[in-house]
């Protein structure tokens, strides 16, 4: 038995003592999943669970043009990739103040402009090993500077989010009633916009533009399955994402997988757990309502 549990215990640890690049990568994950997840749950509560995955797109013209310019940089990558995103978020804004279409419309059309215009520049300027390590990344080959830049990030998300937390908990509730106490809605909102734009950037270089919204989204829809209070949701989305990161690292090392795919994988693995067996998943819901409620 003792020899069993050691044995273990090896094959969780040992991948991450012997190697720094497994270190630095799991630091990274782990930053990304406390400080994207409780985004995820924002983003859920706001119907605009889909967002996210159009923002995490739109960055790539961005982080295109950073990588023509400068090169594997990943300081100019970073800032083109936040600007591309904001210019995303401010066109879609103005084409819905001006024209007929609804702010999701013009968004889904802008970001798949954005996204054949970034694929297009990385084809033209760049090999096709540096368009699939921009579109799905490479948590093993995180770096000093990455893990500086995702730690930062994930540091200052998480100050922002307990500055904003009142307000963006009304806005997501009652804007009508923000509104009325004077405070401008859209200040909230593009504020919270910008947090998931920085997240999502921070995240291209260990999850890749394609993958970075998984670590975002799952763990924050599978918590709401879990907990009806928004704390308790905050709190189970971040540790389901740091359980899906360490479990796909460790997979990504055993089983030579690609990192960022792997790490998703691992967090839809507990997204059909929780379909299952959480208080509001299918299991439940098949039981008879006296027993769901004791």
């Amino acid at each position: 038995m003792i020899h069993w549990i050691q044995t273990v215990w090896g094959l969780l640890v040992d991948p991450f003592s012997e190697f720094a690049f497994m270190r630095r990568a799991l630091v990274a994950t782990l930053a990304l999943s406390v400080s994207g997840a409780p985004l995820g749950i924002f983003l859920t509560l706001r119907r605009m669970s889909l967002l996210g995955d159009a923002l995490s797109h739109a960055i790539l013209p961005g982080v295109a043009m950073g990588f023509m310019l400068f090169g594997v940089s990943l300081t100019a990558m970073t800032i083109g990739g936040v600007l591309g995103g904001l210019i995303v978020v401010a066109l879609a804004g103005l084409v819905s103040r001006s024209t007929l279409l609804k702010e999701d419309a013009s968004l889904a059309a802008i970001y798949l402009v954005a996204l054949a215009l970034g694929i297009t520049l990385m084809s033209s300027q760049g090999t096709q090993l540096d368009l699939l390590h921009i579109l799905f990344g490479s948590a093993l080959g995180v770096d000093s500077q990455g893990l500086i830049m995702v730690t930062g990030v994930a540091s200052g998300t998480l100050l922002t989010l307990a500055v904003l937390y009142r307000g963006l908990v009304l806005e997501s509730f009652d804007p009508v009633y923000l509104a009325a106490s004077g405070r401008r809605s859209w200040v909230w909102q593009q504020g919270f916009l910008m947090l998931v734009v920085v997240n999502l950037v921070a995240g291209f270089q260990t999850m890749g533009t394609l993958m970075a919204v998984g670590l975002m989204m799952l763990p924050a829809v599978s918590a709401r399955l879990w907990h009806d209070t928004l704390p308790a949701q905050l709190i189970n989305a971040a540790l389901q994402a740091m359980l899906a990161g360490f479990g796909g690292l460790l997979v990504s090392y055993y089983f030579n997988t690609p990192s960022g795919p792997t790490i998703i994988g691992c967090a839809g693995i507990l997204y059909g757990i929780s379909l299952l067996l959480a208080p509001g998943g299918w299991v439940q819901g098949l039981l008879p309502q006296k027993h769901r409620t004791a």
